[in-house]
């Protein structure tokens, strides 16, 4: 019986399925939101506030959660194809891309709305604390917003269409995964053009993207050939490739830990580790369907979940990782 049970615990982690002894994300709760069917987009945490937002996206609403008391406690109606959410802690503000055509902005008190900024098709939205804007990735532009009033400072036309970024402030940097030419643009935040083209040829097209600056590493995912592919900074070449779940739509990476965590619309929450000078998947966590979007932030991960048969709405997902690791 004991050999039995050994080789069903070796076959499970040879499979890739976290079992009790190698789990690096353990749920800890499940907060119920309000909607109807279809799937969610991304999620942004204010951890010292302790709220997180939203982007409803079926329901056309940028949905705000009090994690204190784990309840859903505000919806701001009328955000149209609700996308990307990004929001900023030294103005207490949070930006929303909505693929409706706008890039709206809130402040965090009372959820009055400060601007709204045309963008069309605007998607993923990220804030430069260093200089006080916001940049918005819509189709083949990467608009650059005044974070207090939304004033359009400068657009940068890009070579394809624009998907997951990510700002370098230490570097002056942005970082633009594009498809069609599939690679990653490079962005002068100081001149606000492209400066180096970073060619993606492991995998058809990418999405979200993440980084280790401390390592000169950029991350990007790629849902439909299905795989992380890891990328030098300072060459820009492709270094490998790591094999995950399809459908990949966020992509996060853990300092402290040293590791990645990828949220795949196959319904699996991957965790990659670097052992030695090998990435491979150490845990592969099965989520309910089409749980495609999340956030990390002080050492908890956020899955965004659509409403499932049976549930009243969709729901928020929280995960602790382990080790648990002091701030």
């Amino acid at each position: 019986m004991k050999l039995s049970m050994a080789f069903a615990v070796l076959a499970l982690m040879a499979a890739g399925v976290a079992t009790a002894a190698d789990e690096s994300l353990v749920l800890l709760q499940t907060i119920p939101l309000k909607g109807v069917d279809g799937k969610l987009d991304h999620l942004a945490v204010d951890s010292k506030g302790q709220r997180l937002f939203v982007a409803n996206k079926p329901n056309n609403t940028l949905d705000i959660v009090d994690l204190k008391t784990g309840k859903m406690v505000r919806q701001i109606a009328d955000q149209g194809k609700v996308s990307g959410v990004e929001y900023a802690a030294d103005l207490d503000m949070v930006y929303v891309g909505n693929g409706a055509g706008v890039c709206n902005a809130f402040e965090c008190k009372e959820y009055k709305q400060v601007f709204s900024t045309p963008a069309k098709g605007a998607d993923n939205v990220h804030y430069h604390s260093g200089n006080k804007t916001v940049y918005v990735a819509h189709g083949p532009t990467l608009s650059v917003l005044d974070a207090k009033t939304g004033e359009i400072k400068t657009a940068v036309k890009l070579p394809g269409e624009a998907h997951g970024f990510k700002i370098d402030e230490k570097a002056g940097k942005v970082f633009v995964v594009l498809t069609k030419p599939s690679m990653v643009a490079v962005v002068s935040i100081e001149k606000h053009e492209i400066t180096d083209k970073f060619a993606l040829t492991l995998s058809d097209a990418g999405s979200p993207i993440a980084q280790d600056a401390a390592n000169n590493l950029l991350f990007v995912g790629c849902p439909k050939k299905p795989m992380v592919i890891v990328f030098d900074t300072k060459t820009g070449k492709e270094l490998t490739s790591i094999v995950i779940p399809a459908g990949i739509d966020d992509l996060y990476f853990d300092s402290a830990r040293h590791r990645l965590y990828a949220s795949c619309g196959e319904s699996v929450l991957a965790v990659i580790e670097k052992k030695e000078s090998k990435y491979e998947v150490i845990s592969s966590l099965e989520t309910p369907k089409f749980s495609r979007t999340c956030v990390w932030g002080s050492g908890k991960l956020y899955l965004g979940v659509p409403k499932q048969e049976g549930k009243d709405g969709p729901e928020v997902r929280i995960y602790e990782a382990k080790p648990v690791i002091a701030d």
